[in-house]
Formats: C-alpha cells, sequence, structure tokens
C-alpha cells in the first residue's frame, strides 16, 4: 500500500454512512435499503431510503431526502412503490408513508397519536397490518398536563396492538381477538390469507419475551386461532406448507431456556381450535440459526451462524431438516428474498469490506449493490488472520487475529488487547471489524495487536456449545479466553507483559470479571458491563435471562447464592488491574447502578480507575460526540497504561 494512505480517526469512522433494513422487491428486480450515519449529530436519528436494481445493471438511486428518520421500507404487492415509517411530520414519532418507485413526494397514511411501531402491506393491495399502541385518552392527556403523573404497575399499560388500515379510507380498526396481548411481530401467508402474529402477555421485555404465545389473524373477519405459548425469545413467524397443509416455523431459544441459542421451530395450522405440537427442526445441528425468511413460492430459507462464516439453508420440506444451499465467508445479515426464492438480498461484510447490500441468487455468488463507505479503501489496515485452537478440555475454539498495520507475526511480540463479544449468544465473524465502540482494526491502526475470541456461549457451533455457560458464566469462557491469549504468547505474537482485555455489555462483564481472576492484564475496559448478577436480575430488562445465565436468585433464601461466586464485585478485593469504566445514564438492559457498585469498590480498595457516564444514552451509544470520545478515550486508557505503540522502537 502507499505510504501517502489517509490515516484513520475517530470522526471517519462515526460519519461513515451504514445500510440498513435491506428488503427486495417481490418480483426480484429492485432492492430497498435505508442508509443512516454511525454516529447522530442531532437528537433524533435520520436516515434515507435508496433503490437499486437487484442486478446490479443500475447504480443506487436516492428516493428521500433524509431529513428525517426514514426507515424499515416494505414493498407493495405489485412492486411498484415502497411503504415506509418516517418521522418527516413529527420529530420522533414514526407515522406509515408511502412512495412510488419512481420517486416522488411521499404519501402520508397515518396520523396515529402514539406513532406506528411496525407495518405489513398485506396481498389484496387496499390494506396494510400496523402494529401501533393505543392512543393517549383525554384523561391521561389530563393527567399529564396535572402532573398526576404516578406510575403504578399494571395501570395505563402501553400496549402495541394489531390494527388494519384501510388504504382507501385510511381508517384504523383493531383486531379485538388478541384482548390485552402485546403485539411483536407479523407475517401473511403467502397466498393472500391469514396473518401469524407473536404476542407477549406485556410489553416489559422481562416477562414479555418469556410469555409469548402464537396466534393467526383472519384480516378480513378478525378472528383469532390460537396456537400456544411458544418459547423464549421468540421471532422471525413464517408460513410454509407441507401437502397441502400449511404450517407456521418461527425462531427461539432451544429448550429448556433461557440460555442455549436459537432453534427453528414448527407447528401444524389446524382446522380445529387446537394447539398443533411445536416441534424443534434443527435438533443437533453444529451451526446455529439467526434468521428465517418466508419464501411465497417454496418452502423457507434462513442464516446460520457456521464458525466464523454464515450458511444459507433450505428447509427440505420431505425430510423436515434444513440443508446447506451456500456458504458466505465472514456475516451476512438482514436476509430478504423474492416471491419466486430465486434472488436474495443481504447485508454482508468480508474481513476487509464493511457492510453493504448484496444480492444474488441463494446457492451462488452475492453481488455488491451498495458502496456506502468508499473513503474506507484508501485506510491501511491489520492483516486479519482466522484462529483455530483447544480449550483446555480439548474442546474446539475459533476467533480472530488482527495484528498491527503494516506488521507480520516474526515483527512480534506486540502489546495485545483481547476484545470480547456481547452476548454471550453472540460471536464474531470473519467482518470487517471496525466501529464506534472500540474495535480491531480502530487499535490495530494505534499499534496493537487484537485478540477477538469465541469462547463457548456463543453462536456458531450448536445449541450444546451455546448452552454450555449456563449457571455458570464467566466460567469456562474464561478459560477459553486465557487460553488463547497464552498460545498467542507462545507463538511470539503476544508481549505477555503488556496485555489488555476490554468489552461491551457481556464483554464488559468479561473484562471485570478477568481483572477478579488474574493480574496479568495491565489495563482493562469496562463498557456497560455486569458486576452484580443479583442486582442485575433485579433492575435489568432480562431477569430471566441473566438468572438463567448466573444459575441463580436473589429471592431463593438467604445467601451467598451461586450467583455471588459469579459477580466480579465479589472479587473486587483482588483487582489491582487499572480499569476504564464507560456506561450510558440511561441503560436500561444494564443499568447504571452496575458501573456505580463497581467503581465504589475500586475506589474503596484504591485501584487505579476512570468512571465515565455519557447522558442521554442507553446500553448502545449513539450521539456522535460521545461515541468519538469513547474512541479517542479508550485508546488513550491503553496507551497510558500499555506503553504507547507508537512511541516503541517497531513503531509503525
Amino acid at each position: 500500500m502507499s505510504g501517502s494512505a489517509p490515516e484513520l480517526n475517530a470522526e471517519l469512522i462515526v460519519d461513515s454512512a451504514v445500510p440498513l433494513h435491506p428488503v427486495i422487491s417481490p418480483d426480484g428486480r429492485w432492492v430497498a435499503y435505508a442508509v443512516t450515519t454511525t454516529g447522530r449529530r442531532e437528537e433524533h436519528p435520520t436516515s434515507a431510503l435508496w433503490v437499486t436494481a437487484a442486478d446490479g445493471s443500475s447504480p443506487p438511486r436516492k428516493l428521500t431526502a433524509g431529513t428525517a428518520n426514514d426507515s424499515v421500507p416494505r414493498w407493495a404487492p405489485d412492486s411498484t412503490s415502497l411503504f415506509f415509517g418516517s418521522d418527516r411530520m413529527e420529530r420522533g414519532v414514526r407515522q406509515l408513508h408511502r412512495i412510488s418507485l419512481d420517486g416522488g413526494e411521499p404519501e402520508t397514511l397515518t396520523a396515529w397519536k402514539g406513532g406506528i411501531s411496525d407495518h405489513l402491506p398485506l396481498g389484496d393491495a387496499h390494506m396494510v397490518a400496523v402494529v401501533a399502541e393505543d392512543e393517549p385518552t383525554e384523561e391521561d392527556e389530563h393527567r399529564k398536563i396535572e402532573r398526576d403523573d404516578a406510575m403504578v404497575w399494571g395501570e395505563r399499560v402501553p400496549y402495541s396492538r394489531l390494527r388494519l388500515l384501510d388504504l382507501d379510507t385510511l381508517q384504523l380498526r383493531v383486531v379485538d381477538g388478541l384482548g390485552d396481548r402485546h403485539v411483536v411481530e407479523v407475517v401473511q401467508r403467502p397466498d393472500g390469507g391469514p396473518l401469524a402474529v407473536i404476542s407477549w402477555a406485556c410489553p416489559e421485555i422481562d416477562p414479555g419475551t418469556s410469555t409469548a404465545e402464537l396466534h393467526v389473524v383472519d384480516p378480513g373477519t378478525g378472528a383469532v386461532h390460537d396456537l400456544g405459548r411458544i418459547e423464549f425469545e421468540a421471532s422471525s413467524p413464517t408460513w410454509w406448507s407441507l401437502h397441502d397443509t400449511w404450517r407456521v416455523a418461527y425462531l427461539a431459544v432451544t429448550p429448556p431456556g433461557p440460555v442455549g441459542g436459537l432453534a427453528v421451530f414448527d407447528v401444524t395450522v389446524p382446522a380445529a381450535d387446537t394447539a398443533g405440537e411445536h416441534r424443534n427442526l434443527t435438533a443437533g445441528m453444529a451451526v446455529c440459526p439467526t434468521e428465517l425468511v418466508q419464501v411465497a413460492d417454496g418452502p423457507p430459507l434462513a442464516l446460520f451462524a457456521d464458525g466464523l462464516d454464515t450458511a444459507i439453508y433450505r428447509l427440505d420440506p420431505g425430510l423436515q431438516r434444513f440443508g446447506r444451499v451456500s456458504t458466505r465467508d465472514g456475516l451476512v445479515d438482514s436476509l430478504t428474498v423474492s416471491r419466486s426464492g430465486e434472488v436474495v438480498a443481504a447485508l454482508a461484510s468480508t474481513a476487509y469490506e464493511p457492510m453493504d447490500v448484496h444480492a444474488g441468487p441463494p446457492g451462488g455468488r452475492l453481488v455488491r449493490l451498495s458502496d456506502t463507505r468508499p473513503e474506507l479503501r484508501q485506510i491501511r489496515w491489520g492483516t486479519q488472520e482466522r484462529l483455530s485452537y483447544k480449550a483446555s478440555d480439548g474442546l474446539d475454539l475459533d476467533g480472530l487475529l488482527i495484528l498491527p498495520v503494516g506488521k507480520r507475526r516474526q515483527d512480534g511480540p506486540f502489546p495485545l488487547i483481547t476484545l470480547v463479544h456481547g452476548g454471550p449468544d453472540d460471536r464474531y465473524a470473519d467482518e470487517f471489524n471496525l466501529g464506534s465502540y472500540p474495535s480491531g482494526q480502530w487499535l490495530a491502526t494505534a499499534g496493537y495487536a487484537v485478540f477477538l475470541p469465541n469462547p463457548r456461549g456463543g453462536t456458531g457451533h450448536g445449541h450444546e456449545f451455546a448452552a454450555a455457560v449456563a449457571g455458570q458464566v464467566g466460567m469456562d469462557e474464561w478459560t477459553d479466553i486465557i487460553s488463547g491469549i497464552d498460545l498467542l504468547i507462545a507463538d511470539g505474537v503476544a508481549d505477555p507483559n503488556r496485555l489488555g482485555i476490554g468489552g461491551g455489555s457481556h464483554g464488559g462483564f468479561m473484562a471485570a470479571w478477568a481483572i477478579g481472576q488474574t493480574d496479568r492484564f495491565k489495563a482493562a475496559l469496562m463498557g456497560a458491563g455486569i458486576s452484580d448478577w443479583g442486582m442485575q436480575q433485579a433492575t435489568g430488562e432480562l431477569g430471566t435471562y441473566d438468572s438463567g445465565l448466573s444459575g441463580s436468585r436473589g429471592w431463593e433464601g438467604p445467601g451467598p447464592h451461586h450467583h455471588d461466586r459469579l459477580s466480579p464485585i465479589s472479587f473486587a478485593s483482588k483487582i489491582r488491574t487499572p480499569v476504564l469504566i464507560l456506561h450510558g445514564e440511561n441503560d436500561t438492559n444494564v443499568p447504571l447502578g452496575q458501573a456505580t457498585f463497581f467503581h465504589r469498590a475500586l475506589r474503596h480498595f484504591g485501584v487505579e480507575h476512570a468512571f465515565v457516564v455519557y447522558p442521554r444514552e442507553g446500553h448502545a451509544i449513539r450521539e456522535r460526540n460521545h461515541q468519538i470520545d469513547r474512541l479517542r478515550r479508550t485508546r488513550e486508557w491503553f496507551d497510558r497504561w500499555l506503553g504507547d505503540p507508537a512511541s516503541d522502537q517497531n513503531r509503525i
């Protein structure tokens, strides 16, 4: 590469364009998608809609200006127009709009006070299924004015209900048969028949996601047929037919849950008012389904995490099992398919190519259609290697190593930073590792080697691998990580005296856990991490899931409890490693109290640390200036404690 290549900086990362929500037209000719920026400059995000030929025969063109948040495009059945959500009428409140494929001014279809959370154009072309909360009543408005806003659990709950929009009259009517169920997903049978609907008992993520039910709804009469309870984190209802009998498949966590990764389940839609058997169609597979998509003229397609890569599978109706169609290097996400099933579109990324929209036959080559980050092609990147190694108990593991820019293995040893992924039911695919969170290439351009491990508990290696951390979070996955670090030290890649560790969410927990188990690390980053599992179960969004990871609940009699043995706070007295703690003020997934508790413990024991809280932010940091601060602050932290690689005699 040329020595005059531009230098990577934080602004270039957070100002980059990012494609979202690709959707292929029913006729397979067009792909629409949204484009936004990584960092949000204003109070509300902005995004624009684009459309391009699915065969790459014409370049992408912009359909909307991008001055509002135009997102989630959905094609009309005749492929001539797009329905989409936008807050152009009132910022922060999404309404339904429609725009012609030829462009022009969008038509506003709803003016619902609470906004529209989801939409699905139906097959008769005169109706759209809409998911929206109840509008506030006059009493609600009066209470707001009078500041009589005491929050009583169970009262004035903002349920999202299934409503049907008549495109001729623009009138909305609610489907009453679902009662006080919170609707989360809707899909129509491909022949224009009934809707498959997933609902929760209430809008709260916990217990909502563990109280999911599957329904069949007749959009003409509003009649509802219940198919029974479905497993934890159910999503992606999908119709398919076997011997002229309709079935509904969906994704959910394998029982007994809630830890163990997703599986594809399936149930027959009977004529009588009964619920059939829900069968696991992916039992025993050594890969993990991540997405399930409906094909109008055939059986469903699915994306599977397959180690460091992603595979497309198709359901074999006769065997009622999934068979591999193709495998693509790196990450494939947001799969969408034409009516015939002959063309798919998706977001895809490989080691040195950022996420972009691709399309092609499911069993063939996917052609890149968008080019959202061309400015990154001039940057020098660190070499990204695939790793394969054994855990201490012999389990096969994988991961990635990114070398400092311009360096080879034999130029080591290098200061090594281990970045642990979130989840834990997630993974590192062999994709382009650059983002607004301190990422592999961001640190590699500063002279660090970066280890991206995939310990047990993650996706890509089947149910047993994912379920291995149930009730044992931080245990074997920690030894998996340290085994990889020791391998890199033995290979001469990592300097044992200059080791750092960090991560966000579950990765933040693992960083806090690691420094309570060993003093080998000279610096750590804890981003939105859990320090106390008991408190997390009490205040986090996913208490059921968190108790499944940590193995007990605080109300199970007097302690100490099992989860106390798995909480980093319990080992705070042993910590000597300097820690950078970063957290969003309004995080509801991992509440700020987790970071505050850890900060107080470190202060009590005199441990060097910095505690940074980002106002207005949730679990993900969205604002541009906060993202820039996080990138710079993290690199400066590691430079301070590991020694700035740029000052080494082996400088880049």
